[in-house]
């Protein structure tokens, strides 16, 4: 496996660090933040833990909103990864494949039906909801690219594909990180204070 780029480093904490990262692989240190491109979110900070809304742990939870500052002129297309990357195989696991978003509009409100989504891990093409061992923390990176040409890819398309596709289109990117922990909101775990 190779090393984490060090342009990156920076811009990513120590337990996300993961060498197999979509941003790692595509993103440079000429294009990270590229015209003050950047990514956040209204429903976290960056290092911050999803809310439960957000993760397998609530039901009718949905994808966070994320909003986005505009891309360098020339940029005809955003794509967004979203990489769990705790784990320590080749290539972090897909939560979110989403492409087809227009730069000028700055973001994609909590729960909406992005325009194109690929597969995730678990072969769907939607938010995969965060479901960490209980007091298990994952660390989740929200990776943002703008491309000079539009995709030409369908949708349900893996991530090998995507990544392929964007392959010398990008213009600029953008990270953002997140945690979440298991069980955090487990009903049942006050029962033994009333033994």
């Amino acid at each position: 496996m190779t090393d984490f780029p060090a342009w990156l480093a920076p811009h990513v904490p120590a337990p996300a660090r993961h060498p197999g990262l979509a941003i790692a692989t595509l993103g440079s240190a000429q294009t990270i933040a590229r015209g003050g491109f950047a990514l956040t979110s209204p429903a976290f900070r960056a290092g911050e833990e999803l809310d439960a809304s957000f993760t397998a742990d609530e039901e009718d939870a949905v994808a966070p909103p994320l909003e986005w500052s505009a891309p360098p002129p020339g940029s005809a297309e955003l794509v967004l990864v979203v990489e769990e990357v705790s784990d320590s195989g080749k290539d972090p696991a897909t939560q979110w494949l989403v492409w087809g978003l227009a730069g000028q509009r700055g973001k994609l409100l909590e729960g909406e039906t992005p325009p194109r989504t690929g597969k995730n891990k678990a072969g769907n093409s939607e938010w995969l909801l965060p479901a960490p061992a209980e007091g298990e923390t994952r660390h989740y990176l929200f990776q943002l690219f703008a491309t000079d040409l539009p995709l030409v890819l369908m949708p349900g398309a893996g991530r090998a594909e995507l990544l392929a596709s964007l392959q010398g289109t990008i213009t600029a990117c953008a990270v953002l990180h997140a945690t979440y922990t298991g069980g955090g909101e487990d009903e049942d775990a006050g029962w033994d204070d009333d033994l």
